[in-house]
């Protein structure tokens, strides 16, 4: 049986790769801090059909203990310090999690389990501001938050690590991808939560905003710069191409997106619609909720991940946005029962 090694196994990319692995066969082992397993998250449900190895990615010897002990076959490096926003309050943090805490990993497979093929999750902020749009595996990276910086870092390693080493890792560039686990503080799981709100006649919520306010006050969702567009994709489509990589015969870097664009009033506008709304009567803009620096376009060419792994996504845009919608409904009426 194939052991696979999952770092941030609470997220969303977590939970999802483990249900995909379990679905294959795997013996699965997560590697997650005491407090985020003993409060309820994304991965709860599988209790009992994974094993869990308690420890935290900005400490080195957790991360060499869990390598040791787990004996892997396979290791899905998904955890991280995710809020590019919030990085900017947070950068030394983010810098631990999301630069070292992956050099920290690699080195401890170069020691212990030089044979593992490893994946690393590098991200479409890396991009950043940028003048070729699409962007693929030979686009140049400039970051402009913390976030983006750390991830950028732990991206030329492992390809250092790979080269240098002979080890397998493989990095996916991923773009912006969303479902019905994404935290509230994601911007279209904001959304989605907005229009749940408006179709059940909720005009201030309980969930509140990164400034301390409600997301939805006086019947207003509040939003930064209503003009960004992302290339937004399922998150359960982006985990099985992970394991794609993974049984790839060589390593390498590959780009996970959709290839198509869409902007933050479309995301408005079928999550709104998906309720039978208009959102221009209940969606602001923010100047508040601006970032320092906003990525420019990003958007996918995912040219070389169709052709080398077969990947293409299954779940669109707007099914994708429904989905978030509907889900956030049900959560709310679960509330107020």
């Amino acid at each position: 049986m194939t052991r696979a090694l999952i770092t941030g196994i609470t997220g969303q990319d977590g939970s999802f790769l483990a249900e995909f692995l379990l679905d294959k066969g795997y013996q699965v082992i997560g590697l997650v801090r005491r407090d985020s397993w003993f409060r309820h998250n994304n991965a709860s449900h599988l209790e009992g059909k994974i094993e869990l190895l308690f420890g935290d990615m900005s400490e080195g010897v957790d991360i060499a203990a869990a390598v040791h002990d787990a004996e892997p076959d396979e290791i899905y490096n998904l955890a991280s310090q995710s809020r590019p926003g919030e990085s900017w309050s947070r950068a030394p943090e983010t810098l631990l999690v999301n630069g070292l805490g992956a050099v920290r990993l690699f080195e401890a497979v170069r020691h212990n389990r030089p044979a593992c093929r490893v994946y690393h999750a590098s991200s479409s902020e890396m991009y950043g501001r940028v003048d070729v749009v699409p962007q693929h595996e030979g686009t140049p990276f400039n970051p402009i938050n913390p976030y983006a910086a750390a991830k950028t870092y732990a991206h030329q390693m492992a390809r250092i690590y790979r080269e240098s080493y002979g080890l397998f890792i493989s990095s996916g560039v991923l773009f912006n991808h969303e479902s019905e686990r994404r935290p509230l503080h994601f911007l279209p799981q904001k959304v989605a939560y907005g229009a749940a709100c408006a179709a059940l006649g909720i005009t201030d919520s309980r969930a509140t905003n990164e400034m301390g306010r409600p997301i939805v006050e006086r019947g207003k969702l509040a939003l930064g710069n209503l003009d960004i567009a992302r290339d937004w994709g399922y998150a359960g489509d982006f985990v099985r191409a992970m394991w794609l990589m993974l049984q790839h015969d060589k390593p390498g870097e590959f780009v996970i997106g959709t290839g198509k664009l869409h902007s933050l009033r479309d995301l408005c506008e079928v999550a709104y619609g998906a309720v039978g709304l208009d959102w221009q009567a209940s969606v602001v803009s923010d100047a508040g909720l601006f970032r320092p620096l906003e990525s420019s376009q990003t958007l996918a060419d995912p040219t070389k991940a169709k052709r080398e792994l077969g990947w293409e996504p299954s779940v669109g845009f707007e099914d994708m946005v429904k989905r978030m919608v509907a889900a956030q409904i049900a959560g709310l009426r679960s509330l107020n029962k």
